[in-house]
């Protein structure tokens, strides 16, 4: 298992676009991967889940990747997250 936490950039937080983005890019990899936010889990394979944390612009997130590819999910996500979730 491996965790890292992140600061989401997008000036709207995860709203539907950004959600189905970072959803699109867990969904490529094996592992279980989750993320916490103010003592919350959410499953970042599931758009609702994802949208129902109410993450803003500036909040943090830890991402939680548990599997045969957790190194390499850990990093795409955080890449993705880092470079805006396609916005």
């Amino acid at each position: 298992m491996v965790s890292q936490k992140v600061v989401i950039k997008n000036p709207t937080g995860l709203h539907l676009r950004p959600a189905g983005n970072l959803c699109k890019e867990a969904m490529k990899f094996r592992s279980v991967i989750t993320f916490t936010f103010r003592e919350n889990t959410a499953n970042a394979k599931s758009v609702l889940s994802v949208l129902g944390a109410c993450v803003k612009c500036g909040d943090e997130v830890e991402f939680v990747c548990d599997g045969e590819d957790e190194v390499e999910a850990l990093e795409g996500l955080v890449k993705a997250v880092e470079n805006g979730l396609g916005e």
